[in-house]
């Protein structure tokens, strides 16, 4: 006969709050038995116990308490989220402490067409921006694409009220480059948006532009109207991929611009590099790598032999060796060099990380009741692991060897990746990059002698 269950004695409330222990416990255990998320949210159940030594004056039902459990695990979870901007950002309390004149805030043109989605998304990240960063925007798009998006999206009030307050432009250009045309279409149109951004910068109008449309066209009109560095023979995409370190992210240039490459041109993206790495992010003796097969200087094909012997000699950077796949996402290396088809390749790869490795943590959690239960706790950060990977949501990367600031944002950027590319392009226009860029000019002009190998 089995022994009697002493809580059936009890009164209906007091045994509903004895059975409240008893599902925390059962939920420890559970996580307890499953490996593969037992390291994740450790400190998530602990808080969870916790929570269920209160429940009694707290809530009403055990449902409740984990509830409760969940947004303390996340909130305990939450310095696990990764900002790869995080040296760049300037809070919103910051802009708050202090009002800022409309002088003190720097001019940025937007290429408001482009992008697969523009202009609406672009225009509400725009307006985001103006809340959160000291910068002012000069909106470049066709006018009746921009009406239609801002009634669509519901910003006509607040578009007006930033066009009234002087911290927004809107400045009519014609037909929009294509994300499908070719490079050179920005010759035949050329009143088109990416143009004439570009033309504002030339022309002192704004510090630096912005674009998340076609990005060989952004690269050739850039070329065209602002030019290259005297010094630099290939302009770089440079693109910020995240570490083990969230707070220290890597330069990886080119990530697409220049398909076939010469030693001297990667001996340029590193010196490029390295200024960015130092004037944007803040590291103040960038370690740059190039990116190889194996850490032996006697490793690679004849590029890499030919580039790793022109870095060896420079006096400029602080060149750490060969720096292989596996290491890239390490923290070793500050700036990691290659060609652009590599980078490329290498880029393409990072951003689907972020999608199968959720894909690949949510087949591993338990099915039924109990799985979703557990999913809980889990789902808010799994999203965020997944933005962490994820290039698109990193805001955007600059074009390094043009005169002039250039930020390209990925294709399918909404608002929040708007606001990280503005506060971007803005912390690269104060902080002097381009005055360092002219000193490189100078120093350019001797290189060093290189052996044929």
């Amino acid at each position: 006969m089995l022994p009697k269950d002493p809580d059936t004695n009890l009164a209906p409330e007091s045994r509903v709050k004895a059975n409240r222990p008893r599902a925390i416990r059962r939920l420890v255990i559970w996580y307890r038995r499953n490996a593969a998320v037992t390291t994740i949210v450790d400190t998530a159940t602990n808080s969870a116990s916790a929570a269920g030594t209160v429940a009694g004056t707290v809530v009403s039902s055990a449902s409740s308490v984990v509830t409760n459990a969940g947004s303390m695990a996340g909130t305990i979870l939450q310095p696990l989220v990764f900002d790869p901007l995080r040296r760049l950002q300037i809070s919103e309390s910051d802009v708050e402490k202090k009002e800022l004149t409309n002088e003190e805030r720097l001019w940025i043109a937007v290429d408001g067409m482009g992008g697969d989605n523009a202009p609406g998304p672009i225009l509400e990240g725009c307006l985001e921006a103006l809340k959160r960063l000291p910068i002012r925007i000069k909106f470049v798009g066709e006018l009746e694409q921009i009406e239609k998006a801002s009634k669509e999206l519901d910003l006509k009030e607040i578009l007006d009220d930033a066009k009234q307050s002087g911290c927004l432009e809107i400045v009519a250009s014609g037909p929009s480059v294509g994300m499908n045309e070719e490079a050179t279409a920005v010759r035949r149109k050329r009143d088109a948006s990416i143009n004439l951004a570009m033309e504002l910068v030339k022309k002192g109008l704004a510090t630096a532009m912005y674009s998340a449309g076609n990005s060989g066209a952004l690269m050739a009109s850039a070329i065209f109207r602002l030019g290259r560095l005297n010094g630099i023979d290939r302009p770089a995409i440079g693109a910020l991929f995240p570490t083990k370190d969230p707070g220290q992210p890597v330069l990886v240039l080119d990530v697409g611009a220049n398909m076939d490459c010469k030693p001297t041109y990667l001996h340029q993206f590193a010196l490029l590099g390295n200024i960015y790495s130092r004037d944007v992010l803040q590291t103040t003796h960038p370690r740059v790598g190039l990116l190889n097969i194996g850490e032996e200087d006697c490793k690679g094909n004849d590029l890499s032999l030919r580039t790793h012997e022109i870095l060896s000699q420079e006096t400029r950077l602080n060149f750490a060796g060969n720096c292989e796949g596996r290491d890239v996402l390490s923290g070793e290396f500050d700036v990691v060099v290659c060609d652009g088809f590599t980078g490329n390749v290498l880029l393409k790869f990072l951003e689907s990380v972020g999608s199968v490795l959720l894909d690949v943590l949510r087949a591993e959690l338990p099915r039924g009741r109990r799985g979703k239960v557990g999913s809980a706790f889990l789902r808010s950060n799994l999203k965020r692991i997944k933005k962490r990977l994820d290039h698109a949501e990193h805001g955007g990367a600059l074009l390094l060897g043009v005169n002039g600031i250039c930020v390209i944002g990925h294709g399918s950027s909404k608002a929040l990746s708007v606001v990280s590319a503005l506060r971007l392009a803005h912390s690269a226009a104060s902080h002097g990059v381009m005055d360092d860029l002219a000193e490189l000019q100078q120093a350019n002009s001797v290189q060093p002698q290189t052996k044929k190998v």
